[in-house]
């Protein structure tokens, strides 16, 4: 679907006076543009429309074709995940995700001269709100590139919307506070690298980071840990764009590309006796069904934080999908 903006610019054109010729005077009125955004409301309520019709087409057969033409980023990479692990699912939770839902409470955050804007929501079924974000691609058509869903404890700030009514975007390099929001990622992957004794410091506690946390420190207790070593690194988005908008206390709201490799590997002595190897799960084996010695997962993520002029920057949700195992 193609969204063609409708926005007007309306010229004002000024009256002179009356009067003798060399009293006669011009008075020019000038304004200054009126601040555009890529959509207005309407359009944007037509994209979230079209996505959902689209998105709940593709779900019922796992049509990963079709989903792409409303979906990208690192949404799309987890869903396309999602439709690989769909066969291994329990019949119940295959029959929840082919049903249809919306989104409903929607507020929308459309920045100034960008490609792209934002949807707050709560899709029907769930009481968490989520930010959404679509973005305009190349034949001019509008993907969903991320939807991520804030936990619980962790409210979506007030995002600023003090020019005629539009958001204001916030380029990824610009430092809000503690740190820039391409800086995020690196510090939340600290987190499961080492346990968040170097970037990761920067970060504020919430359920988000406690996650991370947790599955550090179970690296040593797991239920192979006996036979085998785990560990984490840190890798490469497939898909690095951020997106981020101006709060009103002055901060940033930053939806976050993020991934990690996660390495479990026997030890040495159990390596050569030859008789132990690791078996992979079941989504594990989806990639990849054969038990071996070593087995590497990589993981894709997208993730929502907060960054304040003072204050810990804080991460308010996050979500992974295993993209291959081998």
């Amino acid at each position: 679907m193609t969204v063609i903006s409708v926005n007007a610019v309306i010229a004002l054109s000024a009256c002179s006076g009356t009067g003798t010729p060399a009293a006669d005077t011009t008075t020019a009125t000038s304004t200054a543009p009126v601040p555009r955004g890529v959509v207005n409301r309407s359009e944007a309520a037509a994209v979230v429309d079209h996505y959902e019709e689209v998105n709940a087409q593709a779900n019922k057969t796992q049509n990963a074709e079709l989903l792409g033409t409303v979906e990208g980023g690192q949404l799309y990479e987890q869903s396309k995940a999602d439709y690989r692990f769909f066969p291994t699912w329990p019949k119940r939770d295959q029959a929840y995700y082919k049903k249809a839902f919306t989104y409903r409470d929607r507020s929308y955050y459309i920045p100034e001269d960008q490609s792209w804007f934002a949807v707050q929501a709560t899709a029907s079924g769930s009481k968490d709100q989520a930010l959404l974000v679509f973005d305009k691609t190349a034949d001019r058509h509008f993907k969903m590139v991320a939807a991520v869903y804030r936990d619980s404890t962790s409210p979506i700030p007030a995002i600023d919307t003090g020019s005629h009514g539009l958001a204001t975007a916030v380029a990824p390099s610009t430092r809000v506070g503690a740190l820039a929001p391409d800086q995020i990622a690196g510090a939340y992957e600290d987190l499961y690298a080492t346990g968040g004794k170097n970037a990761g410091t920067q970060l504020a506690s919430t359920t988000a980071t406690r996650i991370a946390l947790k599955s550090y420190g179970e690296r040593t207790t797991y239920k192979n840990a006996k036979y085998a070593t785990l560990h984490w690194e840190t890798a490469r988005p497939t898909r690095p764009r951020i997106y981020a908008l101006r709060l009103r206390d002055g901060g940033a709201l930053v939806v976050f590309p993020t991934a990690h490799n996660r390495m479990e590997q026997l030890k040495d002595g159990y390596i050569y006796k030859g008789y132990i190897q690791l078996v992979p799960g079941s989504e594990q084996a989806v990639y990849n069904k054969t038990p071996r010695v070593a087995i590497l997962d990589e993981l894709q993520g997208q993730a929502l934080a907060a960054l304040t002029p003072s204050g810990k920057p804080a991460v308010l949700g996050v979500e992974y999908r295993m993209v291959d195992s081998r």
